[in-house]
């Protein structure tokens, strides 16, 4: 893994510790790790950041000495469920991840439990990745997946996504997407956290120019409907 990712170009948050609480929250329990009464939990949101308490429980991770966890948040300017359409295709990421070249579904049907095999481009410190499918809300909009194998250096990987309307109330989108990794030998916690950073940001800048494409042909299509 290069040493010399450009900082510019990511959008890097810090990690605010908390004390470990007495109990897990509802929300987090069914999608993270169980809790380590020797481990801190940590949210990794800037105190400016405005994230719902109830969209934050989610992405709180109790974190090692050799792990890091971040966050990446994207607006889109399209609506939650035409966002979510796109995101909730655990069996096809490739929509959205320009890093994925191919996905197949070798366990499941969609459901928890699913495991994919995922192949990346050419240029990446990994060959695939194998995942599992943790945790998919409809309802609340939340989907988690695990790294349960694969050729690659991001060890015990797990990412959480959240989706939830902006606060103004218009059809626009705020995307939270977290990670949890160990980090590999010979790198530090800000090298891994820039590379993962700069993988998440892409995935999302796509799905934002995607899902706001789905979502203008949508409207046209309700105009043509409305004209007939």
């Amino acid at each position: 893994m290069p040493s010399n990712h450009p900082k510019s170009s990511v959008l890097l948050q810090r990690i605010n510790t908390t004390t470990a609480p007495t109990a897990t929250p509802t929300c987090h329990k069914h999608v993270q790790q169980s809790p380590t009464a020797a481990l801190p939990w940590r949210t990794p949101f800037p105190c400016s950041t405005q994230v719902p308490d109830h969209v934050a429980c989610y992405h709180t991770y109790a974190v090692g000495q050799n792990q890091c966890c971040s966050a990446v948040i994207q607006q889109i300017n399209a609506p939650v469920d035409t966002v979510w359409s796109i995101v909730r295709r655990f069996d096809n990421p490739q929509t959205y991840k320009h890093f994925v070249k191919s996905c197949n579904v070798i366990v499941g049907n969609g459901d928890v439990g699913t495991i994919r095999e995922i192949h990346v481009i050419s240029g990446l410190p990994a060959v695939n990745s194998t995942e599992r499918l943790e945790f998919l809300n409809d309802e609340h909009h939340v989907i988690s997946f695990s790294v349960v194998g694969g050729d690659h250096r991001l060890a015990n990987y797990r990412s959480v996504t959240t989706l939830h309307p902006a606060a103004d109330g218009g059809d626009e989108t705020i995307v939270v997407e977290s990670y949890l990794v160990d980090i590999p030998q010979g790198n530090s916690k800000e090298e891994t956290s820039v590379f993962v950073d700069t993988i998440v940001k892409c995935n999302l800048q796509s799905l934002a120019q995607i899902a706001e494409n789905l979502a203008r042909q949508n409207v046209s299509v309700k105009k043509n409907v409305q004209s007939v």
